[in-house]
């Protein structure tokens, strides 16, 4: 005798659960609004693809007009920034309104596009790295709760998993600096200087260093911090941010 199917109820249940959440909280793009189809991600797969403009579309080793200092063997922006547009509303999200899965479907984007930049896949099969966030100074994070260019890192790696991530106390912000926002290149030069310390010497000793930071502007902050890693031992530098300003 045939038996019928046990039924599971539970199961029925958490479905009919799923589909009234997804009616009255619809999962939505954080960036179009439409209606978004992966699950646990805040951006659409047409946003990721599709509307921003690439910043470096020939993959050279400089994707801004910076003459790069000794040592920083790459810099590279995944979009071109847009005052006032999408792209700096999903920033302003991140930062301030405290949505950091947006940092790492950036982050994993941002991994991905580097995956097809020979120069930064030849680099990287050469010597051992290690991903470093731009560190905030330790009131800023207090404030924030969080540092946006970790979010940034954790999806990166999601992309680079032998990658390791320096952790919070390896590499620190010292400085208090003030926002740099229509600063003169010389202010923000004047106001980064010294802004950075290496606790942990070991861990970035001879070691490629990946620097992560949302947005490359002048590159004060960022060459700031590679000038200190690599006054502590560490090896040559890239410069990853997700917008070119």
């Amino acid at each position: 005798m045939i038996l019928p199917k046990r039924i599971d109820m539970k199961k029925i249940f958490q479905k009919i659960a799923d589909g009234f959440a997804r009616v009255v909280f619809p999962n939505v793009c954080a960036c179009c609004g439409r209606e978004n189809t992966q699950q646990q991600r805040q951006l659409c797969s047409f946003c990721l693809q599709d509307r921003f403009e690439d910043a470096n579309p020939n993959n050279d080793r400089v994707s801004s007009d910076s003459l790069l200092p000794e040592g920083i063997v790459l810099q590279h922006a995944l979009w071109k920034f847009d005052k006032g547009g999408n792209l700096q509303h999903l920033m302003h999200q991140l930062k301030y309104e405290r949505l950091t899965s947006i940092g790492v479907d950036l982050g994993r984007k941002l991994g991905q596009r580097l995956k097809a930049h020979p120069l930064a896949v030849e680099l990287l099969d050469q010597q051992e790295a290690i991903v470093l966030p731009v560190p905030l100074h330790y009131l800023k994070f207090r404030y924030r709760g969080f540092n946006q260019a970790f979010k940034l890192a954790q999806g990166f790696r999601e992309v680079w998993k032998d990658l390791p991530i320096c952790d919070i106390d390896d590499v620190v912000r010292i400085k208090n600096t003030s926002s740099q926002t229509g600063f003169s290149l010389e202010k923000r030069l004047e106001n980064m200087d010294s802004a950075f310390k290496v606790k942990n010497t070991d861990i970035i000793e001879g070691r490629t260093v990946i620097i992560i930071d949302d947005v490359f502007t002048t590159g004060s902050t960022t060459f700031e911090l590679s000038n200190t890693v690599q006054q502590a031992g560490a090896g040559p530098v890239m410069i990853l941010t997700i917008a070119q300003a």
